[in-house]
């Protein structure tokens, strides 16, 4: 075959082309210039939110920087600094906390921080400076000093009283510098100089990293070289390279920390086949609603262009010139509309960015300007409009000349039809026009589906969101007051100190409008229960080697029979507070009795509230022996030897404790039962069992009430949040409460953003929709026109015209919802379960209202956009239509 030179002849062929459907053009580049404003909104929005959700993260992990070497010595810390992976380091040493009134509320830590980790930490001075080596100075926050009563101002000196590794120690600083109170940052830091730091410790007589393993020791924070991408294999492998590694506790263990608040870092955490099949599903979902759009357009073009590329084929133009002309129009014309979609989209992300933050509690308003936004929009949309042209491209090239010139629409001439004995209605003609081209109307009714489904599934997403199981994770009543040190996460376990007084509950009660309320008492004596070895080792296997499981066990105290003594934690509750548990198996009822010896086993729950049967031995009618010890001795449990009280242990010597007097009582198991986590310690680490209140005091010969639960009356809900706010903070400061008002807000907040955000979305594809749906009725009456006037010339009224051509609007509106309606029934089963499992607060119900709601909108679209198509076709008279090609 002969070869011949003709591209520019095949560039020029398409441009002219191009010039000469100047309709055509417009209806295309908008329906480019929409694609790359649906990938470009999406993309902004995503990414914009996404590095606001990061710039939160950031704050309640404390700071930015990658990860964390932690509890170094200072030989590790030297070593590890200079590592090759890291592109800088910074230095944290923690030096104690205080935790008395005025800081029982607030999470404050004292310790040393070079510039580099208080930059990562958000501890950069608006006024001042950071402490220097060799003087009393210090930084902090306004939170801080507000604590104290101090006006920010440098200079000022003020004294803070804190332990160190169990020691109180007072202090005071000199203020250098301070910073703007940030609520989303989770701790408060009194930064001072490293000096400073090393007398405190020396002061108390602590050594790095003292009896808690922490205090005063090395914390490398580090920036690493690969940027955020393997934060983990990076910290692992830089361990690797000194000879360390942090999987097996050991001398080689060293404790590596990555910041949970990079998304890369979660993603990759979270990779799992689900993951992915999510992530692949919405970039499908987002390449198919592009495709719709363009590929309707450029099929409908090809279609009505037809005759002009049967011509083309008679002057020996080859198919792959035919699917050049066509390829290369659509680049033209993406030329023009990728630009003007790509800075219409970002616009548009940017103005629902702000607006969808703003429903999202502590997460920062930042619209981004990332060149990946753009760069993946307009390579999105560009492959979308190649894809879209090939299939039109292989049509034009297959027409032969002759199907071309006699191409009205739908399929070639060949078609053989039955003749019937019923007459001709305009339903039967709106109906057979639709099957003259099947591609094309199945398209439209899909693209129209797709808008009805996703404001379906939109409205399904956020209709399912479950406030009581929402609330129910954070608050278990309106109402619950509690010593502040209960909420603090780290704070001290509940001792006796802790306790609400009966003159506290009365200050509430005296309020009134309370509808239910009940104590939740503590354990504040100690308590054992007796479990076997192999149950204790199965348990604390997650969490130790086999060596340190075997010591563990070896200074455990045994019963005769070989039973493990080990702690038990319980609880006393009123009937108001019983009511908030979650029955697995049994009846409560019993713990009411004062005469009984009843508990309810207390079980543990996954993250979407589901039980963990393995997570406690104790069955329905089991016997459980609870021993209440009145005095312990402590013996070196390798060579029995005797020690007496813990104050005779000698300074180094290994011990074990053992009960010397005590109580046993015998209590049957008469349920198996989950406590909201705002009901519990609230800490981990020993079996939990729940008694009657009475059965408690009476037990236990204790009556420390660790939470107050209760309920109000719509009505005095504010006038009782307004109370509680103003006796914790200046009443009676050393206790604090929890809301279910503040959580439902929270909750609402986080709703009306996924609400918002798919409505956007919805809208965005539902213009989609409705541009094909107008693209398709608009073509097809072009591409008909001459057929349309010969009906006219043959008798068929304008009004019959537009009736007729109003059917097949309609046609496509029902066709639409019945597609949409048997998607969603076949797909609830699956969408269900699935979106129950993937968001622990949500409960799923079927809904299809939406349908009912958008079908009235479709079937007006359906009617008015045919009939005011063919009134403007009808300025032209019908020999004017019979006489055009």
């Amino acid at each position: 075959m002969m070869k011949v030179s003709n591209r520019s002849c095949i560039r020029r062929l398409s441009f002219r082309a191009l010039l000469a459907s100047r309709t055509r053009n417009l209806v295309a580049v908008l329906a480019i210039a929409l694609t790359a404003v649906l990938f470009t909104s999406l993309f902004t929005i995503a990414l914009s939110i996404n590095e606001g959700i990061q710039q939160n993260n950031f704050r309640q992990a404390g700071g930015w920087s990658h990860g964390t070497f932690k509890y170094l010595t200072e030989e590790q810390f030297e070593e590890l600094k200079d590592d090759p992976l890291i592109e800088s380091w910074g230095l944290r040493r923690f030096v104690g906390m205080p935790t008395e009134v005025p800081f029982n509320k607030s999470h404050v830590e004292i310790g040393y921080s070079d510039a580099n980790q208080a930059h990562w930490g958000y501890c950069d001075p608006v006024e001042g400076r950071l402490p220097q080596e060799g003087t009393d100075e210090a930084a902090t926050d306004t939170h801080v000093l507000k604590l104290l009563g101090m006006e920010p101002e440098i200079g000022a000196e003020f004294t803070v009283t804190f332990e160190v590794d169990g020691y109180e120690t007072t202090q005071t600083f000199t203020l250098c510098g301070w910073w703007e109170y940030d609520e989303a940052v989770v701790a408060n830091h009194i930064l001072i100089p490293e000096s400073r730091a090393d007398a405190i410790l020396a002061e108390v007589g602590v050594t790095p990293p003292g009896s808690d393993g922490m205090t005063g020791s090395w914390n490398l924070d580090v920036m690493l070289k690969n940027d955020a991408r393997s934060i983990t294999s990076d910290l692992e492998e830089i361990l690797a390279n000194h000879g360390y590694q942090s999987e097996t506790p050991g001398e080689t263990y060293i404790s590596t920390g990555v910041n949970w608040g990079y998304t890369g870092a979660q993603i990759s955490d979270k990779l799992d086949p689900t993951v992915v099949a999510i992530i692949v599903g919405v970039l499908a979902l987002i390449l198919l609603t592009g495709y719709l759009i363009i590929y309707n357009v450029f099929q409908i073009s090809v279609a009505g262009d037809i005759r002009f590329y049967g011509l083309l084929k008679t002057i020996g133009t080859t198919p792959r010139q035919l699917r050049r002309i066509i390829r290369t129009q659509a680049l033209l014309l993406s030329l023009i509309g990728i630009p003007i979609g790509l800075l219409l989209g970002w616009l548009l992300g940017g103005v629902l960015t702000p607006v969808i933050v703003a429903r999202l509690d502590g997460v920062t308003a930042v619209v981004s300007v990332s060149p990946l936004l753009f760069g993946g929009a307009a390579i999105f949309a560009l492959v979308t409009v190649l894809i879209s042209c090939r299939r039109p491209g292989r049509l034009a090239g297959k027409v032969s000349p002759v199907e071309a010139v006699r191409y009205t629409e739908g399929k070639a001439l060949k078609r053989r039809g039955r003749r019937s004995g019923k007459g001709v209605s305009l339903l039967s003609m709106a109906w057979a026009n639709l099957g003259r081209s099947r591609g094309k109307t199945f398209l439209t009714v899909l693209s129209l589906t797709l808008a009805v489904v996703l404001l379906t599934l939109t409205v399904t997403f956020t209709g399912g969101f479950d406030m009581d199981k929402y609330v129910s994770t954070f608050t278990a009543s309106d109402f619950i007051l509690a010593d502040a040190g209960q909420f603090q996460t780290g704070g001290d376990g509940f001792n006796d100190e802790m306790g609400v007084p009966e003159e506290v509950i009365a200050a509430v009660d005296a309020q009134g409008g309370i509808t239910g309320s009940g104590r939740v008492y503590g354990k504040t004596a100690p308590a054992l229960e007796f479990i076997t070895e192999e149950y204790y080792r199965s348990i604390w296997s997650r969490w130790n080697t086999q060596e340190q499981l075997d010591s563990m066990v070896a200074f455990k105290d045994r019963t005769e029979d070989g039973l493990l003594a080990d702690r038990v934690q319980l609880y006393g509750m009123e009937p108001f507070a019983l009511d908030h548990l979650t029955v697995l198996e049994g009846d409560l009822s019993k713990l009411d009795d004062p005469d009984g010896n009843y508990v309810a086993a207390v079980y543990s729950t996954d993250d979407y509230g589901k039980a963990e049967m393995s997570s406690h031995w104790a069955r329905l009618g089991d016997t459980v022996t609870i021993r209440y010890v009145e005095e312990f001795e402590y013996y070196n449990p390798i060579t029995g030897e005797v020690f007496g009280p813990l104050e005779h242990v000698p300074e180094g010597a290994a011990y074990a404790e053992r009960a010397i007097q005590y109580r046993d009582v015998d209590y049957t198991v008469a349920a198996l039962v989950t406590v909201p986590a705002a009901l519990s310690y609230r800490y981990y680490g020993a079996d939990e069992f729940v008694m009657g209140a009475e059965t408690f005091l009476r037990d236990t010969e204790t009556d420390c009430v660790m939470y107050y639960a209760f309920d109000t009356t719509e009505e005095a809900n504010a006038a009782m949040e307004a109370f509680l706010k103003g006796y914790t903070e200046n009443e009676n400061p050393q206790f604090d409460y929890e809301s279910k008002a503040t959580y439902a807000g929270e909750f609402e907040s986080t709703r009306s953003m996924f609400l918002l955000l798919g409505s956007a979305l919805s809208f965005i594809v539902g213009l989609v929709g409705v541009l094909n749906f107008f693209n398709a009725i608009l073509t097809g009456i072009t591409a008909r026109r001459r057929e349309l006037a010969v009906l006219q010339s043959i008798g068929m009224t304008a009004r019959q015209l537009r009736t007729m051509l109003a059917l097949e609007g309609l046609f496509y509106t029902v066709g639409a919802a019945l597609l949409a309606l048997a998607l969603i029934v076949v797909t609830a089963p699956f969408v269900g379960p699935a979106l129950n499992g993937l968001i622990w607060f949500f409960t799923y119900h079927f809904t299809i209202w939406p349908i009912a709601v958008v079908l009235p909108l479709f079937g007006a679209l359906g009617i008015l956009i045919p009939v005011l198509n063919c009134r403007v076709a009808q300025r032209h008279s019908v020999v004017e239509r019979l006489r055009q090609e």
